[in-house]
């Protein structure tokens, strides 16, 4: 039996894990992730630590297939990383430093490409050969599987679906600089802002207007217990989740579009709210697709990483 790691590599903490060949993960831990002096300690503490796992487990080398490690940022073909704003990171090559580092071959991918991979290969996507996964946090972000490979593109930013534009008459502009971007209104936050514009616009009572700060899981809350504008707010958020889950799906036509992060915490009233709005909006012959819950959670880059170092064998 072969054993490797798959690593999570965030703004805040380095996730960690020891898979068997199988995909079976065996152990997982957290390290700090050190963004100091520009990040340089990042990839040797992440040594570190695979060395003091294996020198506390007396696991022979030998053993061991290699390293996958998903980063945030584009990340090319080659492993070389295209700036990485919250790591202090400018263009380099992880795959050779971390190489040089271990000792181990060294696969890499954007931390959101691989959580795909990792729900494609044992999460909501299992089975299938064509995924996408769209992430529903803080922004919008998402990877796409083709025939069973990652869909990484030309420079690295294959994937960036929460950039897509959705309303060409925005005024405000979004994170990435453009306006009208998917992340601006389908996004936890996103929804917030729809809430606030919405509460603003009307004199409908409604409990979130008690709130000091509203939100994504008040305004569920609220819808679940019948509170009208908070459904009216709802009801636009689906209404626009809909169409760009549409669009796309007339683009890549997968076999099913896998949905995570933060938002999905709303559970299946979220399905059945998007449901006849993605309906509305994808083309007839790519009527199947299936959309469903994101089940791997924080281990989805973990379990992609790994599968990066086993296709690499």
């Amino acid at each position: 039996m072969k054993y490797g790691f798959g690593i999570d590599l965030g703004g805040t903490t380095v996730k960690l894990a020891y898979f068997d060949e199988n995909g079976t993960m065996l152990h997982k831990w957290e390290i700090p992730t050190d963004t100091s002096d520009g990040g340089k300690r990042i990839l040797p503490d992440i040594a570190k630590a695979v060395e003091g796992y294996l020198a506390e487990n007396s696991i022979p080398r030998e053993s061991i297939i290699g390293l996958g490690i998903g980063v945030p940022g584009p990340v090319d073909i080659h492993g070389t990383v295209n700036k990485c704003v919250n790591l202090g990171w400018g263009v380099f090559n992880i795959s050779q430093e971390l190489e040089k580092l271990t000792g181990f071959p060294v696969q890499a991918g954007n931390d959101a490409n691989v959580a795909a991979l990792g729900e494609f290969w044992k999460g909501g996507g299992q089975g299938c050969r064509n995924m996408v996964l769209a992430t529903l946090g803080t922004g919008v972000g998402g990877g796409i599987v083709v025939e069973g490979k990652l869909l990484c593109g030309a420079h690295g930013a294959g994937g960036e679906i929460g950039h897509m534009t959705i309303n060409r008459e925005e005024t405000v502009p979004c994170n990435c600089g453009k306006y009208g971007c998917v992340e601006q209104y389908c996004s936890a936050t996103g929804i917030v802002r729809t809430a606030k514009e919405h509460l603003a616009a009307t004199e409908a009572p409604s409990q979130l207007r008690t709130l000091e700060e509203i939100t994504c899981k008040d305004i569920f809350d609220a819808g679940k217990a019948g509170d009208a504008p908070a459904n009216e707010i709802l009801q636009k958020y689906y209404a626009r989740l809909g169409e760009f889950l549409g669009n796309l799906c007339c683009v890549l036509n997968p076999e099913v579009v896998v949905l995570g992060g933060g938002v999905t915490k709303a559970g299946q009233v979220l399905l059945d709210g998007v449901e006849p709005y993605f309906r509305r909006n994808v083309f007839h012959a790519c009527n199947n697709v299936r959309i469903v819950l994101a089940s791997l959670g924080n281990d989805a880059g973990a379990y992609g990483a790994f599968k990066l170092a086993l296709d690499a064998q």
